[in-house]
């Protein structure tokens, strides 16, 4: 009663948190749940305590409408489930039956709670299902029954956090990888699978001990054996528990030697740990840095190679996408001016031979074409691969265009998703910056030459940090932006879940302080479990995206011999008036100023979005200091997909003392607006807050939202065959038309 009324006393702490009602030590905000984990993993036999705890909360939210806790405690439960050496099969049943109410409830909650429930389904059946699944693919360990593996990739920019931060994390990242062999990870699901489906008729003292003794030969033999059984009983789905059961039990006595299984006293249930996932930590310092990490973890080189040879090969691979990308615009340009279409009965009558061979030459010669150019056939420049990969919800799936676009049911089936990339960003808006260039330069390459796609699940992850003492570049932005303003996206993916407010985005501000702490015996424990039990956590249970809109721009310069740039940004463009370099035309600047104000004349074109969301035209010339379009709403209920222009005007005021000049904030919402100076006086624009992305002496932008560039190419090969038709047809209608940068969290936006 006394261990139960601690954790009852716990989770109602965490509760409160959601509430607002932050505790009085500022230093335990964000760190409620992990001490409660932790708690647990001390005594697992709290396990089934914490969840029937769990449960009786959320029917109680249920019951109460609390729904915003609902999916905090799911996570959590979730979390204790997989990890609990044992539950019965009462409580597991009492979750599932919770789960299938929520599929009455909107999203996100009928998503989260169908997903849970058919995990549930199967690990009733093969009960320890869900841990071996996860240690499989996150620690890559061969097996074919489920052949799926994880990684973690970490980037971080150098410039915009301290040295002292990268190196903690780069440390951190290497000790979670300390001492976890392949062999002790094998050890690991043999012992939670024999404990989860025997309980505490399992002597896992004995059964860890006889793993020791063993060689790494009979380890792996064992665990296939585990995982076929595990695998077999959860994919079949059938209720037959008992079934299961007595063939793991098998396998244990067979494992242990016939005088220890069921004579050695049994010592109840002991905690199997759950390893830390497979985490690499970069610094991000190239441009086409995630490419190439993304490429590796598919095609992995020998570990043999130099550095030198896998610069090469990366190279080479590179050059092979730019020769294939042109000889696809060969062929397009040859197949444009072609106008044979390919038909035996087209053909003239001039073009038949006047002595044709008879009997099967006569069939051999009509079949055979010359002068054609031969490409191979290849699944992969389907247009429903490239479809696939552009991770936005609510795409219908390619399925049923299989055999329109050419492919064999069999050659779709064969290329399956068996890699899962996790990239998770640290940092500010600035590095979700990069993130979006990165990604908008990733799916380019796809378009080009489809590599990743068919074979690659793409997953994105943000943790906001903010250096206390930042670094030269940050101090520079940080002239013009404030800290709040530098984690606007964090700032709204706290506002749209609470959950991913009370545990990562209290990270921004603790995981300097842990960075930059002196030396002591218990530092390096608290910022090793801590910042890799958080990642861990966040990237395990966080699976619901929060799409954001990559907008697009095209920068024009008053020098005409100068080609326009093209960018994208995701958070922010902001427009400033340039000073004047020639004599000359500081002199005519200062005579305008002075007559007219300070500023530029600036003609603004747009579709203003009205309060029906309806777009209205508009035209207006003014006169302006400078402008700021902001891509993240202020408020968590605005739209996501609506540009907010603040125009800082200048109107002139003329009285009895004289003339002068006011500044009027002038806004308006609009996806599509475009910019040009009336006078040809350049201004500077700065993208996504990060001073690197600079373009000076502007004289016109326009921005719009990005496209896609898959839906591009098919776009431009559909009007090929219609160029008198705008609207979508054919696969374009099924194609995702917007570039949408997702980034996972616990609950999406909540409806």
């Amino acid at each position: 009663a006394e261990v139960e009324s601690d954790i009852l006393r716990r989770v109602r702490t965490l509760l409160r948190e959601l509430d607002g009602h932050h505790p009085a030590c500022q230093c335990d905000r964000g760190m409620l749940r992990w001490t409660l984990h932790k708690k647990i993993d001390q005594n697992p036999s709290n396990s089934s305590v914490l969840v029937r705890i769990l449960v009786k909360e959320l029917e109680r939210a249920e019951r109460g409408d609390f729904r915003h806790y609902i999916i905090p405690l799911l996570h959590t439960l979730m979390y204790t489930l997989i990890k609990a050496p044992c539950i019965s099969d009462e409580l597991c049943g009492r979750v599932y039956d919770f789960c299938k109410r929520l599929l009455t409830l909107p999203k996100p909650f009928c998503t989260i709670g169908l997903d849970y429930a058919t995990r549930l389904k199967m690990e009733r059946t093969a009960p320890g299902t869900l841990y071996q699944r996860m240690v499989i693919s996150e620690q890559s360990l061969k097996s074919d029954p489920y052949p799926y593996q994880e990684k973690i990739f970490i980037f971080a920019d150098p410039q915009l956090l301290s040295e002292a931060i990268c190196n903690a994390l780069a440390t951190d990242t290497e000790a979670a990888q300390v001492s976890q062999s392949p062999r002790a990870c094998m050890c690991y699901v043999i012992s939670h699978a024999m404990q989860a489906a025997l309980g505490e008729g399992c002597d896992i003292g004995g059964l860890n001990s006889r793993l020791q003794a063993m060689p790494s030969s009979d380890v792996e033999h064992w665990f296939r054996e585990v995982v076929v059984a595990v695998e077999c009983a959860g994919s079949k789905g059938s209720p037959d528990r008992e079934q299961h059961t007595a063939r793991l039990e098998e396998i244990y006595r067979a494992l242990l030697s016939s005088s220890q299984a069921g004579n050695a006293p049994l010592a109840g249930l002991h905690d199997t740990p759950l390893p830390n996932p497979n985490i690499s930590f970069h610094l991000w310092t190239e441009d086409d840095q995630l490419w190439k990490e993304l490429v590796l973890f598919i095609r992995p080189l020998s570990q043999s190679c130099e550095p030198d040879c896998l610069s090469q090969d990366l190279d080479t691979f590179e050059m092979q996408d730019i020769i294939s990308d042109c000889e696809c615009c060969e062929q397009t340009r040859f197949s444009v001016l072609s106008t044979d279409s390919g038909i035996e009965r087209d053909l003239p009558a001039a073009a038949e031979e006047p002595f044709a061979p008879c009997g099967a030459e006569t069939e051999q010669s009509r079949l055979h074409r010359k002068g054609g150019i031969k490409k191979k056939p290849s699944p992969l420049d389907s247009v429903a691969f490239l479809q696939a990969g552009c991770n936005s919800p609510g795409v219908k799936p390619p399925v049923k265009l299989h055999r329109r676009s050419g492919i064999a049911p069999d050659a779709a089936a064969q290329l399956q998703r068996l890699h899962t990339a996790r990239i998770v960003l640290l940092g500010d808006d600035r590095i979700l910056g990069r993130l979006a260039q990165a990604y908008h330069s990733l799916r380019k390459r796809e378009t080009r030459r489809v590599f990743l796609t068919p074979r690659l699940n793409l997953q994105f992850y943000y943790i906001p940090v903010v250096a206390e003492q930042p670094h030269t570049l940050a101090v520079v932005d940080h002239t013009a932006t404030g800290q709040e303003e530098l984690c606007e996206v964090a700032g709204y993916l706290g506002r749209a879940d609470s959950w991913y407010e009370s545990n990562i985005n209290t990270l921004c501000h603790m995981i300097p302080k842990l960075a930059t702490m002196p030396p002591s015996p218990s530092k390096h424990l608290v910022t090793d479990l801590f910042i890799t039990d958080i990642i861990a956590y966040y990237v395990r249970m966080a699976m619901q995206p929060v799409c954001f809109q990559v907008y697009s721009v095209k920068i024009f310069f008053n020098d005409p011999a100068q080609e326009p740039a093209e960018d994208v940004f995701l958070t922010e463009l902001c427009t400033q008036s340039q000073d004047s370099i020639s004599p000359r035309e500081s002199s005519m600047t200062k005579k305008k100023t002075t007559l007219d104000g300070p500023g530029i004349d600036l003609t603004v074109t747009c579709r203003k979005v009205v309060v029906s969301d309806r777009e209205k035209e508009l035209d207006m010339t003014l006169r302006s200091t400078g402008l700021v379009m902001k891509a993240i709403p202020a408020d968590g209920a605005e739209d996501l997909v609506c540009l907010n222009v603040t125009i800082t005007e200048i109107i002139r005021i003329n009285n009895l003392s004289g003339r002068s000049f006011s500044a009027v904030a002038n806004r308006l919402k609009t996806r599509n607006i475009k910019i040009r100076s009336t006078e040809q006086r350049p201004f500077t624009v700065r993208l996504d807050k990060d001073s690197r992305r600079t373009y000076r002496n502007v004289i016109s932008l326009e921005v719009s939202p990005c496209l896609e560039p898959s839906y591009c190419l098919q776009k431009t090969r559909t009007m090929k065959f219609s160029l008198h038709k705008t609207e979508d047809v054919g696969l374009v209608k099924y194609m995702p038309k917007s570039l949408l940068l997702p980034i996972n969290t616990f609950a999406g936006v909540m409806q």
